[in-house]
């Protein structure tokens, strides 16, 4: 019979070969090194939330502010054209650019938007995906620990046999 100690050691001879072996149980490591790496995606997730949050903010602002110097220009051409200002063209032109940035980024903001859902959709499809992991694991060891407990038996019937053997 194999002692607790002799099953860690397996084990971690079996993981340093890169394959798993059927008669061997989760370390506490690979536990803390599941956790410790949940633990590192979790806060990783919540600094590229708070990150996420921020740009929105800066282009929420940024937004805000186009359409207040638009409405400034537009205010400063209607008195340039009451003046009949020599600038009036360019002032003219500066406002059209204005206007068709503009309508560029009310698309990049969709296309944010867009992008944001489809992050969120892997995220959850990540999440899913390591959830199935941690029930195969849990299953792998139960198996694992059943086929032990099996063997074990079936040795001890065997032994018994042989001692029966040696008695006749």
């Amino acid at each position: 019979m194999q002692t607790s100690e002799q099953s860690q050691q397996l084990m971690v001879q079996n993981q340093n070969s890169g394959s798993l072996s059927f008669n061997s149980n989760l370390s506490r490591e690979d536990e803390e090194m599941s956790r410790s790496a949940l633990s590192t995606f979790k806060a990783k997730e919540e600094e590229i939330e708070r990150k996420r949050m921020e740009v929105r903010e800066k282009v929420q602002a940024q937004l805000g502010r186009v359409e207040e110097e638009t409405k400034r220009l537009a205010t400063i051409r209607e008195e340039l054209e009451g003046l009949a200002d020599p600038m009036r063209k360019e002032v003219a032109m500066v406002r059209k650019k204005i206007d068709a940035v503009n309508k560029e980024l009310k698309p990049l903001g969709h296309t944010c938007q867009k992008k944001e859902k489809e992050y969120k959709d892997a995220l959850e499809a990540f999440n899913d995906k390591n959830k199935e992991k941690v029930q195969l694991i849990t299953k792998l060891m139960e198996l694992v620990s059943d086929s032990e407990k099996m063997r074990l038996k079936k040795l001890e019937e065997l032994s018994k046999n042989i001692d029966s053997m040696q008695l006749h």
